[in-house]
């Protein structure tokens, strides 16, 4: 799904949730904190107090509704409790702009699609487009990259804007590179190919080929590994990102009250509304207030 935003078309990300730690194992905490296991209207929990067994750890993951929790939540503010359910999101196709504003959510784990390690296609595409000296490198390097869905913008002529720069970028760090001498014995000169592909793939260089041939030859060679460390500088906050992100229910409702509201920028607020839509509500009662009018 697509949104415009001053003129500009952005696309939305796409959530699913991955794996949930069920408010009984919060419940079994705060009876815990009172030694009220007695009093649970969820019997796995009495059960559980009584004879602790791996047998009993579905039930409680199961439980669906803890008044208690609710009581703690709602009229005492007690949410520290809420800290041992946690969920994990898949979330794919924001920006690295929110990245930068999601960590600073502490309470929180993130693994995310790392530029080190996934840009080697981007390369190969800019070392592909000087391949044929007939072909125009930076028009065919934006056809090429308008391919590769690297933005959470949508508008193509504005992503062609992103690809002008990226290549310009490019051009520039081997322009620059070429004319940096040797430092000191033994070392060689700083050479941007040697940096770019990978050392098995350096005599594709001296075929002629097409910039579509070798683009595919590069690919189907061996990836450089790390290329993006020499790279990174050719990646904006417009940049696609992947990433799992794993929250305690205390947090995801500190995440969402802040994030899921008309202050917030409106890239975190898509990826907040759509975490919410992929969040039991089981999980939900209990850190969003209701509608009293509702």
């Amino acid at each position: 799904m697509n949104e415009i935003i001053s003129g500009i078309a952005y696309s939305k990300p796409k959530v699913a949730l991955l794996q949930e730690a069920g408010i009984g194992t919060a419940e079994i905490a705060a009876r815990t904190c009172y030694d009220s296991f007695d009093l649970s209207e969820n019997e796995c929990v009495k059960d559980f107090n009584k004879d602790p067994h791996i047998g009993l750890i579905s039930s409680v993951n199961s439980i669906n509704h803890s008044e208690l929790l609710d009581t703690l939540a709602w009229t005492h503010f007690h949410h520290s409790i809420l800290e041992h359910a946690s969920l994990t999101y898949l979330i794919r196709g924001t920006s690295r702009g929110v990245l930068q504003e999601i960590v600073r959510h502490r309470i929180a784990s993130y693994s995310v699609r790392s530029t080190r390690y996934t840009m080697s296609s981007i390369i190969n595409a800019f070392v592909a487009s000087l391949a044929d000296p007939n072909t125009d490198a930076k028009e065919w390097f934006i056809d090429k990259l308008l391919t590769f869905d690297l933005f959470i913008t949508s508008d193509i002529e504005y992503n062609k804007l992103e690809i002008s720069s990226i290549f310009d970028k490019l051009n520039y760090q081997l322009d620059i590179t070429s004319k940096i001498g040797p430092i000191t014995e033994p070392y060689e000169p700083y050479d941007f190919f040697k940096v770019a592909v990978a050392k098995s793939s350096l005599y594709l260089l001296n075929e002629y080929m097409t910039c579509d041939q070798m683009f595919e030859a590069l690919e189907l060679g061996k990836k450089k590994r790390n290329v993006g460390d020499a790279f990174k500088h050719i990646v904006t906050d417009n940049w696609k990102v992947d990433m799992v992100a794993t929250f305690n229910l205390r947090s995801l409702k500190n995440f969402f009250e802040l994030r899921d509201s008309g202050a917030a920028w409106f890239q975190i607020r898509w990826l907040a509304q759509a975490m919410k839509e992929v969040t039991p509500s089981k999980y939900l009662d209990l850190i969003i207030k209701k509608d009293s009018n509702v």
